[in-house]
């Protein structure tokens, strides 16, 4: 397998390459970035001779088609929708099966803050999703999408339980906290392990979710339950709230009455993120202030930013509890996964680049069959799934499955 890795010096596409290179797989592992630089450092990181550096800019549509052409497979890592889609775009017009990480179902692109995104003209949203998967199915082409934690893992181990219990209901809990001593010492009992940004966009949009077997939206960060995890060692009170996270479930489980997805967090968070609200500090549109006009979010990031960033000695945790409830019993997936420190990998860059770069073995090995868009949990089923947890479990990324029969 020669498999490209776009955005290959950040965090998450750098773990993908160091994840390829250490655990096999791929006799070329490419990654893609716009400076010289980085990709040096990136490769000097990984200490492979296996890894080859290309400077190139994603929007110069034509040199990365050319590359493309000289790969089996693509993995993306890009930080947001405008860059994805681009991406993809070239990948089904190369012929090239990928990977995306991107938190989005493409099959149907979420509505709320595109981030740039360039749907054609005269094209709806649903529409150019549509299409993306029509041209990928005629051009043989897989598109493994969402394929981190969450979504990603989340999505593949509900999709387990669902089969095993042939569920009707199902919410997903995951979430990447500070562990206990960091979220001490940062506002909102946070801390940054990817865009902030990003996260604050989800705290503010609509959510669709699944209640009474019918879609419906929801506001984001309502839906609060309070719980107390005692699995993998821990014994820790919990939060979580709805946010976008797993939007596929809504057409891959249409069976399901109900469904959503939850972000967890240390208690206090979403009641601190209540009264930014209240304030206006995460609105994004913008305001007047001393005759400039200023968005109160992008204002507020500013400030917030330097003080969620890891301090020395600083880790992170990530943490899920998943329930599918169906005539079969209750199924149940744990898991809690800190930082790997020796190769100064993050827990959720650990977790998700992991997610990413088995998967990646498995389409290129032929585990994974469908054409077009395809959602993790209707990839890695059988023999598939059997083979990443296995995988995971090797990284030592742990995942406890309970299966509950009904009580009488």
């Amino acid at each position: 397998m020669k498999a490209l890795v776009f955005g290959g010096t950040g965090k998450i596409g750098s773990a993908v390459a160091l994840d390829l290179a250490r655990f096999g797989g791929a006799e070329t592992i490419g990654i893609v970035g716009r400076s010289q630089d980085a990709l040096q450092k990136t490769r000097d990181w990984i200490g492979c001779e296996k890894v080859a550096a290309h400077l190139l800019d994603i929007n110069d549509a034509r040199r990365v088609r050319t590359l493309m052409k000289e790969y089996d497979l693509g993995i993306i890592a890009l930080p947001d929708r405008r860059s994805s889609y681009k991406t993809i775009e070239t990948a089904i017009g190369s012929g090239l099966d990928v990977v995306d990480i991107l938190e989005e179902y493409h099959r149907r692109p979420d509505p709320y803050e595109t981030e740039g995104l360039e749907v054609p003209l005269g094209m709806s949203l649903a529409g150019y999703g549509e299409s993306l998967h029509r041209r990928a199915l005629d051009s043989g082409v897989t598109l493994l999408d969402g394929m981190g934690f969450a979504p990603g893992l989340s999505n593949i181990t509900l999709g387990e339980g669902i089969r095993k219990v042939d569920a009707n209901r199902a919410v997903a809990r995951v979430g990447g906290i500070p562990c206990p001593a960091a979220a001490a010492r940062h506002p909102l009992q946070y801390m940054i392990t990817w865009s902030f940004d990003h996260v604050l966009r989800e705290y503010m949009v609509k959510v669709r979710l699944l209640e009474d077997g019918k879609a419906k939206e929801v506001d984001a960060t309502s839906g609060r339950e309070s719980f107390r995890f005692q699995e993998c060692g821990r014994d820790e009170e919990l939060e979580c709230a709805i946010t976008p996270g797993m939007p596929s479930f809504l057409y891959t489980h249409r069976h399901l009455t109900s469904f959503s997805e939850k972000t967890i967090c240390w208690p206090g968070h979403w009641q601190a993120i209540d009264r930014l609200k209240e304030c206006g500090l995460l609105d994004i549109e913008p305001v007047k202030f001393a005759g400039q006009a200023i968005s109160p979010r992008e204002f507020f990031l500013s400030l917030i930013e330097p003080r969620l960033r890891p301090l020395a000695g600083d880790e992170d945790v990530c943490v899920m509890w998943n329930t599918a409830w169906g005539p079969q019993g209750q199924a149940d997936y744990f898991m809690w996964t800190g930082a790997d420190g020796a190769n100064g990998l993050s827990a959720m860059a650990r977790v998700t680049s992991s997610s990413a770069a088995i998967a990646a073995r498995l389409l290129a090995k032929g585990e994974i069959r469908e054409k077009g868009i395809v959602a993790p949990e209707e990839a890695l089923k059988g023999n598939a799934y059997e083979v990443f947890m296995k995988e995971l479990k090797e990284r030592e990324i742990t995942v406890v499955e309970r299966i509950l029969p009904i009580q009488a």
